[in-house]
Parts: C-alpha cells; structure tokens; sequence
C-alpha cells in the first residue's frame, strides 16, 4: 500500500505546480518519493519470483524523474504531477524492450505495460511476429486472465494506423492488431485501491497477468 501522504503531495503538487512551492515542500516529496520506492521494490520482489528477468532490478532503476522536460513544450510547468515506474528488464532507459509499467496519479492511476510506441524496426519484427504466430498470439489476448483485467490491448492516444501497414492485406485476421504502433494492456486504479493493503497484490497480479505479452513481444523483437 502507498501512504496517503504520498497521494496527497502530488494532489497538492498539482495545485502548486511551480518551483518555490516545490522547494518549501521538498522534504515531503523525499517522504513521498520514498514512499513510492519502496512500494515499486515490493513489487519487484514480489513479481520476481514470477519473473525472473526483472528480479535484478532496484526501484532507482526504475523511477522517473519528476522533473519535466519543458525546452520543446509549451507547458512550462516544472514537474510532473505523478510518480512512474518502469520496470522493463533493462531498467527504466530501455525503450527497446516490452516491461511493466505503474503511474501514480490521483484519479488518473494506472498499471500494466507492453511496448510503447515501438521504433520502425521495431514495428516491422513485432507486426511480423504477429502474423507468422497469430494463434500463439491471440490466445495470449484472448485468455479469460487477460480479459478480466485489461479487456484488449490499449487503442487510444494515436495508437493505430488507420489503414494495414505496408506489406499486409486487409483481410489478413490480424490485421487489427498489425496496425497498432503499441501493444500496451492497461488497468485502471483507483484512488481507494492506492492506499489498500492488498495493493501489491493487485499490481503483481496484473503483470503476471501481462507477462505473456511481454515474453512474446520480447521474443519478437529478438528475432
């Protein structure tokens, strides 16, 4: 479980998105960051044992900063307004491999993961993966587990091509899922479950729920 605290600073961070406020109320995003890290760490051990490429991991491997980068945006605001965690196998600066994912932030808290806006090539060796063994992954998606929790693979934000890419016909059966630019599976979170004992629990289910996913899209990125 998170303290509620912890939902509580970034709820205030929100409000108080500049850098004096910040500052004052810095030793409560330490107590907050903490908070956060050794929640992650739990899940890591506790999904380690299910998965063992990422039993390695530190949560200092996996954390964001809360700094934002505003040089391209026109949000000048200086801070992210949630705590993320990427816990791929190669640590939170691999982006060339499918992990697991958690984003605290309240009322808008989510976990799951996948590979998030894949490179060409790497578009290119998972939409064929995903032709040459439809049926492998079909059932991956298509399971009762994977079902209950995340319903499909994610669709919005830009994810798909509106037409087959390059190379694959309309009519080819996956072809829905050829034209997606992600394969991500997310579940929702809500503000009640953060600060619940059987938090862990819950997230470590989810991933062990997407660790199919993960080991066939991984698979075809090695391919």
């Amino acid at each position: 479980m998170l303290q509620s605290s912890t939902i509580k600073f970034l709820k205030d961070l929100k409000k108080n998105n500049n850098k004096p406020w910040f500052d004052a109320n810095r030793k409560v995003y330490e107590t907050a960051k903490a908070d956060f890290a050794a929640f992650i760490e739990a899940i890591i051990e506790k999904h380690g044992k299910k998965d063992p490429q990422i039993a390695h991991l530190k949560a200092k491997d996996c954390l964001f900063r809360i700094n934002r980068d505003v040089r391209f945006s026109k949000d000048k605001s200086p801070y992210k307004t949630n705590f993320g965690a990427s816990i791929n196998k190669g640590g939170k600066k691999a982006m060339s491999s499918a992990g697991y994912y958690f984003h605290l932030e309240p009322g808008e808290c989510f976990t799951g993961g996948g590979l998030y806006m894949a490179m060409p090539d790497e578009l290119k060796k998972i939409r064929q993966e995903i032709d040459y063994n439809w049926k492998e992954f079909q059932k991956i998606i298509g399971s009762k587990s994977f079902k209950s929790v995340y319903g499909d693979l994610y669709t919005g934000e830009d994810m798909k091509l509106t037409r087959p890419p390059k190379g694959y016909e309309a009519d080819n059966p996956a072809i829905e899922y050829i034209k997606l630019k992600s394969w991500i599976g997310m579940q929702n979170i809500s503000d009640a479950d953060l600060t619940s004992k059987d938090l862990v629990k819950k997230v470590a289910h989810s991933f062990e729920v997407l660790q199919p996913l993960i080991e066939f899209l991984n698979e075809g990125l090695a391919g």
